[in-house]
């Protein structure tokens, strides 16, 4: 893990998967000596499920809300769903005022927050590209512990915007583009999908005032039929703009992760998708605490060196949609 400190002087840690692993989690849920709040999209690892066993046998409180399915009705939380309800932990669905809650969020008492884009299954543990942040800003982790408040009792939610965290729906489409139009010479995306025309402009307008932008994209791995002819044609269009995009193929991409002029940073559980910005329950952290910047810019340096230029096929031309893709894989999924 690395640790750093933000311009206002909060403690913040970065967790990389797949290096830093799902000890990493383990660690941040062991810290926990009164109380854990977990609000998950997914919940399919042993080795999380036996942490969480641990802290309650230990007597922490430990409340935990599971998304029951995702927008294509797969339930991959039932089995999560009763084992911990066996162990006496408080157990809940997500708020039914979202569709599909895709937030992946732990507080751990009222010390820490952890925001991440992986989901507590293995598979984000070993194969994939992947990142959270550790936050110790007390507003934040305040804001964090609101939220969950909110969404438990089922109550509207109406977040104070100044603390760093961005949040859906209703608000991190617009609060994604400032950090985008804040770019002067470098911005980095490594996002698995782009379906919001918003943003999309917005990337392609960084570039016409002569921001360099790279974009590092999945290809269609993980993408839904649905949402394969957006991003195909997004990704056209910004190769068109002067924008450089390459597909990653050494892990798996399931990050999303926008730094800006390798100072600033946004991390979250958000997709450049629609449905995130406007109906889903999302949430992610902007930082510019240095070291942890500085880590995502090795990280992504790394990941575009070993990615390959992206000519995306045509999105209406589905005999070419397959050319140099990875596998299917139904349980990795961009929901």
């Amino acid at each position: 893990m690395t640790v750093g400190v933000t311009s206002q002087g909060h403690h913040q840690q970065l967790l990389v998967m797949p290096e830093d692993g799902a000890q990493s989690v383990v660690d941040f849920i062991g810290s926990a000596r009164h109380e854990l709040r977990l609000k998950q999209f997914k919940l399919q690892s042993e080795t999380i499920e036996e942490a969480l066993r641990q802290a309650r046998a230990r007597g922490v409180r430990i409340r935990a809300m599971l998304n029951p399915h995702t927008s294509g009705g797969d339930r991959w939380n039932d089995e999560a769903y009763a084992k911990l309800q066996s162990w006496g932990i408080e157990v809940a669905w997500t708020s039914e005022a979202f569709p599909v809650t895709h937030e992946k969020s732990i507080v751990a008492d009222s010390d820490a927050a952890l925001i991440a884009t992986f989901n507590l299954s293995d598979k984000y543990f070993s194969e994939t590209r992947d990142y959270g942040v550790i936050t110790y800003s007390q507003q934040a982790v305040q804001q964090v512990i609101d939220g969950f408040e909110a969404d438990w009792h089922r109550q509207f939610f109406d977040p104070d915007l100044s603390v760093g965290l961005v949040w859906s729906s209703f608000h991190s489409r617009g609060q994604m583009a400032k950090v985008i139009d804040t770019a002067e010479e470098r911005l980095w995306v490594q996002h698995p999908k782009f379906v919001d025309a918003v943003i999309l402009e917005r990337l392609v307008a960084a570039r016409e005032r002569g921001v360099k932008v790279r974009v590092l994209c999945g290809g269609k791995h993980g993408i839904s039929d649905w949402d394969v002819y957006d991003t195909f044609a997004s990704l056209r269009l910004l190769n068109r703009a002067g924008v450089k995009v390459r597909r990653q193929k050494h892990l798996k991409l399931h990050a999303k992760l926008i730094v800006v002029d390798r100072a600033r940073a946004l991390i979250g559980s958000m997709n450049i998708d629609r449905s995130a910005f406007d109906l889903r329950r999302e949430l992610g952290i902007e930082t510019d605490a240095t070291q942890v910047v500085n880590r995502c810019v090795k990280l992504f340096k790394h990941d575009w060196a070993e990615a390959a230029p992206y000519q995306p096929p045509d999105p209406l031309d589905p005999a070419c949609h397959e050319d140099g893709e990875l596998p299917p894989d139904p349980h990795f999924i961009h929901d």
